[in-house]
């Protein structure tokens, strides 16, 4: 699996980053929202959560069954009620987790996480297996990339510096049913955490002060 941004155990066998597979219920539909220069509350604000129902989040051990997500749990929220999101920050880079894609399909958002000189990204997959990434800089849109129309060997050398990095840090999985050099589904959750330096573990991440919220 030609990964060379990511160091070993943190993809799971699917190519995917292992903390984002360890939040996720069974069958995610989720997205993945990062901003450099933001802290975790105002990211949180930004994607359209409420302040007065943000409160500090301890991930529990397990999920208590297939359709709960971590953050879900945590918060106490039941499956299908709405979005659990959860927040933390790791160096420059804060993340947003919508474990049910809630924020999804709205390019608003990472407009409005990038402003004011910012960088952002939001990437998605669905329960139908669209996957896609958006990119923005100072509250501008500069890139869209959709994983069923994307070229690696000809789209890449079109993207911004760092976004290019940053695929080029994803890499590729082999798949018997792709096609040599094919992108994957998991790509742009490879991609945005390469981009914002979170190759790493949920263990990891437990260690940080998160944020959660109910959408709704």
């Amino acid at each position: 699996m030609p990964t060379p941004g990511f160091p070993p155990h943190t993809l799971d066998d699917d190519g995917c980053p292992i903390w984002i597979t360890e939040l996720a219920n069974d069958d995610p539909n989720h997205t993945l929202h990062v901003v450099r220069g933001l802290e975790p509350a105002a990211a949180l604000e930004a994607v359209g959560a409420k302040p007065h129902l943000f409160q500090p989040c301890e991930l529990p051990e397990r999920k208590p069954d297939e359709w709960s997500s971590l953050p879900a749990a945590a918060l106490g929220i039941t499956p299908g009620d709405c979005a659990a999101l959860l927040a933390g920050r790791v160096g420059e880079w804060t993340f947003v987790y919508d474990d049910a894609g809630a924020t999804a399909g709205d390019e608003t958002v990472v407009l409005s996480l990038s402003e004011d000189g910012r960088t952002a990204a939001t990437s998605t997959y669905t329960i139908n297996a669209d996957a896609s990434l958006t990119y923005a800089v100072n509250g501008e849109q500069l890139a869209w990339i959709d994983v069923d129309s994307l070229d690696l060997e000809t789209d890449l050398a079109d993207l911004p510096d760092e976004l290019r990095a940053a695929f080029e840090a994803a890499g590729v999985v082999e798949d018997e049913d792709l096609e040599p050099g094919q992108a994957d589904y998991d790509i742009t959750m490879r991609a945005i955490c390469a981009l914002a330096g979170l190759q790493t573990t949920l263990e990891d991440l437990r260690k940080l002060p998160l944020l959660g919220t109910p959408l709704g």
